[in-house]
């Protein structure tokens, strides 16, 4: 669809994918019942692969916001950081907030997070991933970064 000016192409792409689903089968839906995925569980799974990517952390804020992680402890919500999720029946949509660190280049490690959530979250949870949305909120010096490995130890 990219080059294309038609108004409503996006919505006009989800609608195909919508109705693709259905001839496919969704491995979340059998003869004897269905399992439902919270967004809770999406955004842990989300933000969880986000930070296996190791230039990557989640919900930026440079030292300070390294500083709040390790203070919240691992409790869940420190998983999903960053992370907002809308899940419906079989498919998902990902916004994830993340720093990056200085010198390291953004397009790539976007797009190495992004590769990985989707295949994260669509080898567990059995949901298809339709976009994965990446906004860089900050971009961690290297004594950032040092403080934060120290915190984290």
């Amino acid at each position: 669809m990219r080059g294309e000016t038609c108004l409503g192409s996006e919505q006009s792409e989800r609608m195909d994918m919508s109705e693709d689903s259905g001839s496919q089968g969704s491995p979340l839906k059998s003869e004897s019942g269905s399992t439902t995925i919270t967004n809770t569980v999406v955004s842990q799974i989300a933000g969880i692969a986000a930070q296996e990517v190791e230039e990557a952390n989640m919900g930026g804020g440079g030292a300070v916001g390294g500083l709040l992680r390790s203070v919240a402890g691992g409790a869940g919500n420190s998983l999903s950081r960053g992370v907002t999720v809308e899940v419906g029946e079989e498919e998902t949509a990902i916004d994830l907030s993340l720093s990056v660190a200085y010198g390291q280049s953004i397009p790539r490690i976007s797009q190495a997070v992004r590769d990985n959530v989707i295949k994260r979250v669509e080898s567990l949870t059995g949901l298809r991933v339709n976009e994965v949305n990446i906004q860089v909120n900050d971009v961690q010096l290297p004594q950032e970064q040092q403080q934060l490995q120290e915190q984290q130890a």
